[in-house]
């Protein structure tokens, strides 16, 4: 019997589309970092040179590793709070750097 592909398989990675805004609120604390240095990658190389991490306001742990993360990365250029109608201090704004070949 060959296997259904539909079926579900829980060990199989989800495939997420990549926009301009990760919103934190379902990720397990202990994958933040892991998927923040990811989601990065693939909005950079998806052409977005401004996302939005939303992290929620909370006790401040989920916001402190995303701005460990974009403190470290060599292709943010800035980062911030987001402007308050986007979440205020509960959202991290940032600017990347173009990859190298769309750089003009």
């Amino acid at each position: 019997m060959e296997p259904d592909p539909d079926e579900y398989h829980p060990e199989d990675p989800v495939t997420l589309p990549i926009t301009d805004v990760f919103d934190l609120h379902t990720v397990p604390p202990r994958d933040v970092a892991a998927i923040v240095e990811e989601y990065l990658v693939e909005a950079r190389a998806n052409g977005f040179l401004h996302v939005r991490i939303i992290h929620g306001k909370g006790i401040g742990y989920q916001r402190e590793t995303v701005r460990k993360i974009l403190e470290r990365s060599d292709f943010v250029v800035s980062y911030g709070d987001a402007p308050a109608e986007a979440g205020g201090w509960g959202a991290t704004v940032a600017t990347l750097a173009p990859p190298a070949n769309q750089r003009s």
